[in-house]
């Protein structure tokens, strides 16, 4: 009975299909997902701070880059700053180049310029990312 209970947690804490392959970006990366709450934030001084083009990590933010902001705990697991990450639902690689507030968890914040419209029509979902790690680094 334990067996069955351990392989329900997996099934439900892992959203990677085994029967796909594993996406592969460069023969550098070792990839892993992860279920998250995804939203979606603005270069804006009312949704970020004084200056809202820099991020917390230093890098400048311009409409059209592919960027994300990770919670804290992400940084933890090995989402740190220029980590690529694919987002179900969306297409390409985003990097993460930003950090959140420590009050959130298991979240990121895609990046998306100054289109308010396209940050609230994103909204609040749970979704499954990929993210790639060197592998010197596992």
């Amino acid at each position: 009975m334990k067996i069955l209970y351990v392989i329900l947690l997996i099934s439900l804490f892992s959203c990677e299909n085994p029967k796909q392959k594993t996406p592969t970006f460069e023969d550098g990366f070792s990839w892993n997902s992860a279920m998250v709450t995804a939203t979606a934030y603005n270069s804006l001084s009312y949704q970020t701070n004084s200056n809202p083009h820099i991020t917390a990590f230093g890098d400048s933010l311009k409409p059209g880059l592919k960027y994300i902001a990770v919670s804290r705990d992400l940084l933890k697991r090995g989402l740190k700053h220029n980590t690529p990450v694919k987002i179900e639902g969306l297409t390409g690689v985003f990097w993460v180049k930003d950090k959140m507030h420590s009050r959130w968890r298991n979240r990121i914040d895609i990046y998306m310029g100054v289109n308010v419209d396209s940050a609230k029509q994103w909204g609040k979902k749970r979704v499954c990312i990929d993210f790639g790690l060197p592998k010197n680094q596992e």
